[in-house]
């Protein structure tokens, strides 16, 4: 380590948080796009910063401590960032994704004396800071300002739809947010430190403690919030169907991630020395990660609203990564991490997608947008591209990161993850290849069971220049399958084992080669089936319509929009964490 980089480390956070305050300061002075301008290239300063980070953190994990307060004698006072070469790849990754989304957001808004660009730099401000931190307070403190400026992005339209998607996202995360703290206030009382590495001895050195494991719940069921996990998902369809297409394109493309890569790095450090937390992990996350596959893939299959759809399809993703974690192993937890950056770069396009759609065809309804996207070809190639990547599509990042998380499940025994995670990349990429050929080739007259879906009317600025909107669309999707594996491969073991604070493994497992094009066949059959159904026997309609009317009858009901029902469940998710740990 040289002491060079190390100073570096604050101004990935610190850039976005100057540039913020003196937009804030001139906001009414600033002429035209000068917002526009200024926040474009603070995110990317920050992307090249924290990749300039990454590379020099290869050789071993990079300190700063703010103040010059370091340990002395065991004894963690001071607050620092620990940049290992993982975080600093996904600090990167999250500060191109906001380059390309302002890209995508140029003339969005009109006027707004930016305010739109200083919430979305805070955000960004958060998210570095949340990969960078190593301690739990200044981890819960990003969480909150991370929340807090979701919060307001969401309802940025200030209509009734936004302000009550953005009221279910601020009940649901602020519960997270209390959760977490006294999750923090527990792990604080029983080891007298916040800094990861000072509560990972004390947490080894204490044996199996019952507020060890109460301190993990609390905080592991605040991050699966964040993360969209089954049963805590319900906020998230909701707040995603009604931000902005921008906003929804780092809502999916890297917030909810950053929730899982939050608890991947507090189980592997934090909570590594404690055996009852280690033994419980396993069967927890895979169990829940299997199921949020399966229920997001299957409700995203059920929708018309494309940003919903989109949402759900996020859910079932999130469910995939969780298995990753659930490993347990650098293989694991390497797919993890390179799916995190896949799965945004694809889910970025495809909000980008719904965007050109709302801008241009004044709709988000794929029902209604039938055959009305023949004119913007482009957009229809590049969702029929994101869609067969979606589903497994073994070329590029995400395929990488799906291999690596198919491995570790298949190497450890956890055959119905493993299935589980293949379903429901499946019924993601069917239903974004049904909406494909329904808007774009007028296929699909029957609507099916998506035609009972909630939907709304919703409008966004039309006079947007198409190619603009699409620039940054095409550069998400080139950089998933355009970038090199080979340096993938060779970087992720070294990577993975310092993220896990473990000793370096020289290679990480890969999934079986078939899986992924069985996963792609069973996405284009299901595509065809909803697209084609009109030409099928009558019984075959009928039969699979049996078989999918009850269950879409109870998913439909539980997303009853009520923030009770809501809190209601996420109780019940608590409590499976607490029995699941009382198990192990």
């Amino acid at each position: 380590m040289t002491a060079f980089p190390a100073v570096l480390l604050p101004l990935p956070v610190a850039i976005p948080l100057v540039v913020c305050a003196a937009m804030l300061a001139t906001a009414h002075l600033l002429p035209g796009r000068v917002p526009d301008i200024l926040a474009t290239l603070a995110a990317l300063g920050v992307a090249i910063l924290s990749a300039f980070i990454a590379a020099h953190a290869a050789d071993g994990p990079l300190v700063y401590w703010f103040g010059g307060w370091e340990p002395r004698d065991g004894v963690h006072l001071g607050i620092g960032f620990s940049v290992d070469e993982a975080s600093g790849w996904v600090a990167a990754f999250i500060g191109l994704l906001y380059a390309l989304t302002f890209v995508f957001a140029w003339g969005f808004f009109g006027r707004t004396h930016g305010h739109f660009q200083i919430l979305m730099l805070l955000f960004l401000a958060a998210m570095v800071g949340f990969c960078f931190t190593r301690d739990m307070f200044n981890l819960f403190v990003w969480f909150e300002v991370m929340s807090v400026a979701a919060f307001a992005l969401t309802a940025y339209h200030l209509e009734e739809s936004a302000l009550s998607g953005a009221i279910n996202f601020t009940v649901i995360n602020s519960l997270a947010g209390f959760l977490m703290l006294g999750g923090i206030g527990l792990i604080y009382a029983q080891t007298g430190t916040l800094d990861f590495e000072g509560i990972a001895a004390a947490v080894a050195r204490g044996g199996r403690d019952p507020v060890v494991a109460g301190a993990f719940c609390l905080v592991a069921a605040a991050l699966m919030i964040k993360g969209a996990i089954v049963p805590f998902q319900f906020w998230l369809a909701d707040a995603h169907a009604v931000a902005p297409s921008p906003v929804s394109v780092i809502f999916s493309g890297s917030m909810v991630s950053l929730g899982l890569f939050g608890l991947a790095k507090v189980s592997a450090v934090v909570f590594a020395g404690s055996d009852q937390v280690q033994h419980g992990l396993p069967v927890l996350l895979t169990a829940l990660g299997s199921f949020t596959a399966l229920l997001g893939g299957w409700m995203a299959l059920l929708q018309r609203h494309l940003k919903r759809m989109l949402a759900f399809s996020t859910i079932s993703h999130a469910g995939i990564m969780l298995t990753g974690i659930g490993a347990l192993s650098a293989d694991g937890t390497g797919g993890m991490l390179v799916y995190v950056v896949g799965h945004g770069l694809v889910k970025g396009a495809l909000f980008m997608v719904a965007g050109i759609l709302l801008a241009t065809r004044a709709s988000i309804d794929e029902i209604a947008l039938r055959g009305l996207g023949l004119g913007i070809g482009p957009a229809g190639i590049a969702m029929a591209i994101a869609g067969l990547l979606l589903c497994g599509l073994p070329i590029g990042v995400l395929d990488q990161g799906t291999r690596g998380v198919q491995g570790a499940l298949a190497q450890q025994g956890h055959g119905i993850a493993l299935a589980a995670g293949a379903i429901g990349a499946a019924l993601t990429g069917a239903a974004v290849l049904r909406a494909a050929g329904r808007i774009f080739l007028g296929l699909g007259p029957d609507s099916g069971d998506e035609a009972g879906a909630p939907s709304e009317d919703e409008r966004e600025k039309a006079n947007r220049p198409l190619w603009l909107m699409l620039a940054p669309c095409c550069a998400l999707l080139v950089l998933d399958v355009g970038l090199p594996a080979h340096l993938i491969e060779h970087a992720l073991p070294r990577a993975a084992s310092a993220f896990m604070h473990r000793p370096a493994v020289d290679t990480v497992a890969e999934g079986p080669g078939w899986l992924p094009w069985m996963s792609v066949l069973a996405a284009l059959a299901g595509a065809a089936y909803g697209l084609l159904r009109d030409r099928l026997p009558a019984f075959v309609v009928r039969s699979v319509g049996a078989t999918q009317s009850a269950p879409t009858r109870a998913l439909e009901a539980l997303h009853s929009g009520l923030i009770g029902d809501y809190a209601a469940w996420l109780a019940v998710g608590v409590a499976i964490i607490v029995a699941m740990l009382a198990l192990a």
